[in-house]
């Protein structure tokens, strides 16, 4: 049961019998079949047994070979963003300024024009549309287009007068905006009525369920969307009578609190129970924005080494407090510099509270993309959870793309999820979405497909990092969450497959991966060029999605 309330609790109870198939269980690695009795696992089996168990009071669904696994859990997401990004222009496969301009000029409606996704790496000419262009686009219109990694935009001379920009830190009048003046402009078109508000939440959660995703890390700040579009996020979980079940969302805010007094006072204000106050509390900025803190310059900007938006002292300051109170607290952190301040500021946290109440919060550093051999033995030191998100390095980490644009050879250490294993770093991944999509298994299959091939690992290892230690990362109440064994809460997505097996980091399949006598769990291959289809989501025993070829 989870720790809100779930919508299954206000449900009469349901047993259903899931049979034909393969279940992904440690329990039974050959298992065919599972029972759900209520939001309970009760069951894993042959389909010998289930033909013994299976009775009219029960509902039957015959999986014709289809996979039962664990749902997922994203460990960083935005959800009201990515509601937004859903519902308005999609910029990803946009490829030059023109093209950007016609796709706004061809907005229609008279509200604001918003989307997101550019990436003018990927454009021969990488020049960006001026502001004064994007107002003849869109005739006047407000503009406001976010970059891939959403720590920039592209906005309008309209609603830079409108939203008072001029002054703010970060602001350009060719329009390209970083830092304060970008915040600024997000916020002033996300000044929305709360139904609205409501609905992008529920846009981004059915997107989730869709994709067998039964919790979501919501990352709310204070710069992203304000404590009301937190307390939104955080009321999914209430339930009720009629309620309609979504994933769970994991909250969390980021915002800087200098003592233990400050840190309290913040939660108690916020109205609404958070997991810790970590998440995008920013060190530091992007890469593609070149805001990522470097300890040297941009190979593609002279001069250029991003942005600190914390101090040491602010940051230790911050942690000390949150390991007082015995909560999570964390940063967004990227760029190497921008890690060397956090690690600092461990040391410092550590020496005034001790080493023990710092591991013990279970404190998380969000992306942490650039960790060098040192750096990785202090967070592995600290038991600090790195939140990595597999997607970025599918996105920009092949040669010649935006990782290796701006920092060159630095590039290929980048995203260290093998160096984090076997360093004994605690890790869990997500999309960031919108920042990449919600698509869980190309995120696994980033993992194998490491652009770097010593930092590749297996499929198993990558599954569990997307979904047991999920919950994990969250501290979450319920230690047997994120697999499917009896006793375990009933969370799951079924999943039309064309293989299973065993993949290693490499793509080999091991020799002893097929044996019998190595009872290993099998996995969707990854390598057939379609991703696996998902068929139903299950969190708690409530269905939250269902397509219909499932009772087909």
């Amino acid at each position: 049961m989870t720790e809100a309330t779930s919508a299954a609790s206000a449900n009469k109870r349901n047993v259903v019998l899931y049979r034909n198939g393969s279940v992904y269980t440690a329990a039974d690695p050959f298992a065919t079949a599972m029972l759900v009795d209520g939001d309970t696992v009760a069951w894993v089996g042959s389909e010998q047994a289930a033909s013994s168990i299976a009775d009219s009071t029960m509902e039957v669904i015959d999986l014709h070979g289809s996979l039962v696994a664990p749902g997922f859990v994203d460990s960083h997401i935005h959800l009201t963003e990515t509601g937004i990004a859903l519902d308005s222009l999609q910029l990803g496969q946009v490829r030059s300024a023109r093209q950007l301009l016609d796709a706004v000029h061809s907005t229609p409606g008279n509200g604001p024009v918003l989307g997101h996704g550019w990436d003018e790496s990927t454009w021969a000419d990488p020049t960006l549309p001026t502001a004064d262009e994007l107002d003849r686009a869109a005739a006047g219109r407000h503009v406001y287009l976010s970059r891939a990694d959403v720590h920039s935009a592209l906005v309008s001379r309209s609603l830079t007068a409108a939203a008072g920009l001029m002054d703010l830190d970060g602001f350009s009048p060719a329009g390209h905006l970083k830092r304060a003046a970008h915040s600024a402009a997000r916020r002033a078109t996300r000044d929305l009525p709360e139904e609205a508000l409501r609905r992008y939440q529920r846009r981004a959660l059915a997107e989730a369920a869709a994709n067998g995703y039964v919790a979501a890390a919501e990352m709310g700040a204070p710069h992203i969307g304000g404590v009301a579009d937190l307390r939104l996020a955080a009321a999914w979980n209430t339930g009720g009578p009629g309620a309609e079940p979504v994933p769970e969302v994991l909250p969390y805010w980021g915002e800087l609190a200098l003592n233990q007094e400050l840190a309290q006072s913040i939660l108690d204000g916020l109205g609404v129970p958070v997991r810790g106050l970590a998440g995008d509390l920013n060190i530091d900025g992007s890469i593609g924005s070149r805001t990522a803190a470097l300890r040297a310059d941009y190979s593609d900007a002279a001069g250029e080494r991003g942005s600190h938006y914390l101090s040491v002292d602010e940051a230790a300051a911050h942690l000390a407090a949150c390991s007082m109170l015995g909560i999570q607290g964390g940063f967004h952190v990227i760029g190497d510099a921008g890690l060397d301040t956090a690690l600092a500021a461990l040391d410092l946290a550590a020496a005034e509270v001790g080493e023990q109440r710092i591991r013990s919060a279970g404190h998380r550093f969000e992306h942490v993309e650039i960790a060098d051999s040192k750096a990785v033995e202090r967070l592995a030191h600290y038991s600090v959870t790195v939140s990595s998100q597999p997607g970025f390095d599918a996105a920009w980490g092949a040669a010649g793309s935006l990782y290796e644009q701006r920092l060159g050879n630095r590039s290929t250490g980048m995203n260290a999820f093998a160096s984090f294993y076997s360093a004994g770093v605690p890790i869990t991944f997500g999309s960031d979405s919108p920042v990449t999509p919600l698509r869980p298994w190309a995120s696994v299959r980033a993992c194998l497909e490491h652009h770097n091939n010593d930092q590749r690992i297996s499929a198993r290892a990558a599954f569990l990092g997307h979904t047991r230690a999920g919950w994990r990362a969250a501290k979450y109440h319920n230690p047997m969450a994120g697999q499917l064994v009896p006793g375990a809460p009933a969370s799951f997505a079924v999943w039309d497959v064309e293989e299973l097996m065993v993949q290693v980091a490499d793509g080999r399949v091991q020799s002893w991966s097929t044996d019998p006598r190595a009872r290993t769990p099998l996995l969707p291959a990854l390598d057939t060029g379609t991703d696996p289809v998902c068929l139903q989501t299950v969190r708690d025993g409530a269905e939250l999605y269902s397509s219909p070829a499932l009772r087909a």
